[in-house]
C-alpha cells in the first residue's frame, strides 16, 4: 500500500498530516494519561506499525505513558518512503496459531511473552487489555482469572468473545465509546488498587457511586450493571 501511494506522489509529510487528524475520542487521551499517573505499566500491541504509532502519540503527549510497544516495524528509506515489514516473519517462521491471528502478527504471542515477564516479579500483576479487532481474541484467551478482558462492543473481538464467552477466564466488560472506555478503565484499576490495599491490610477508602459498568458473565451473553467503587 505505502509503495503504491509513494509511486502516486505520496509524500511522508502527507502521511504525518493524515495520522495527526486522525480522531482520538478526548475521554480515551484523558483515561491513557489518568492510567499512567495512577502508576500503571501501559503497553501497546498492535497490528498498525511503528511510524504510524510514534507519530500520533507524539502528537496527542502520549508517548511518554507507554513503556512498550509491540507492533509491525517500520522506517523511513533514504528516499523518504515509508517502509513497513511484518512482525512475525510468516515466510520463514510463520507464528502458527489456530486463532483468527493475521500471518504478520499473533497478539497472543505477545501477551504470553509479556505474562512470563510478570511471573518474575515478587508482586503479582493483573492485566487490563483492551480491543476491538479479530486479532484481540487469541489474547483474550491467554489472561487468566483476576484479569480484565474489555472489548469493544459490536467489533470483531466483542462477537468472537459473545460467541466463546466460556473460554474466557477474565472478567469481561464491554465498551462503546470514548466515556466509558475511560469509565470502565479506572473503575477496574480502582478496583485492583482496592483488592490490592485489602490484601496487604490497609484501609481503603470505599466510595459508593451510582454509576454503572456494564459486564459479560460467563453463563450468559447479556450485560448486567453493578455498583462501582470510584477514587476519591
Amino acid at each position: 500500500m505505502m509503495k503504491e501511494l509513494h509511486s502516486q506522489g505520496t509524500k511522508i509529510e502527507d502521511i504525518v498530516a493524515v495520522l495527526k487528524r486522525t480522531p482520538i475520542h478526548s475521554r480515551i487521551i484523558q483515561a491513557i494519561k489518568s492510567a499512567y499517573a495512577l502508576g500503571c505499566d501501559l503497553k501497546i500491541v498492535s497490528d498498525a506499525n511503528v511510524f504510524f504509532i510514534d507519530t500520533i502519540l507524539k502528537h496527542h503527549g502520549l508517548k511518554e505513558c507507554f513503556s512498550e510497544i509491540n507492533t509491525n516495524p517500520s522506517f523511513v528509506d533514504e528516499e523518504g518512503r515509508l517502509r513497513i515489514f511484518p512482525y512475525h516473519d510468516f515466510t520463514e517462521h510463520p507464528h502458527g496459531c489456530p486463532h483468527p491471528c493475521p500471518p504478520n502478527m499473533c497478539k497472543g504471542i505477545v501477551i504470553e511473552r509479556i505474562q512470563a515477564s510478570l511471573s518474575a516479579m515478587e508482586e503479582k500483576k493483573t492485566i487490563i487489555y483492551m480491543g476491538d479487532g479479530l486479532g484481540d481474541f487469541c489474547p483474550s484467551l491467554k489472561l487468566g482469572d483476576g484479569d480484565y478482558m474489555l472489548p469493544r462492543k459490536d467489533f470483531p473481538v466483542w462477537d468472537l468473545v459473545c460467541k466463546n464467552r466460556s473460554l474466557i477466564k477474565a472478567e469481561v466488560c464491554e465498551w462503546s465509546n470514548g466515556e466509558e472506555f475511560e469509565h470502565a478503565l479506572l473503575h477496574f484499576i480502582t478496583k485492583i488498587t482496592i483488592d490490592k490495599s485489602n490484601t496487604n491490610g490497609n484501609n481503603a477508602a470505599q466510595l459508593y457511586s451510582d454509576c454503572k459498568v456494564q459486564t459479560m458473565p460467563g453463563s450468559s451473553h447479556q450485560a448486567f450493571s453493578q455498583t462501582l467503587y470510584v477514587p476519591h
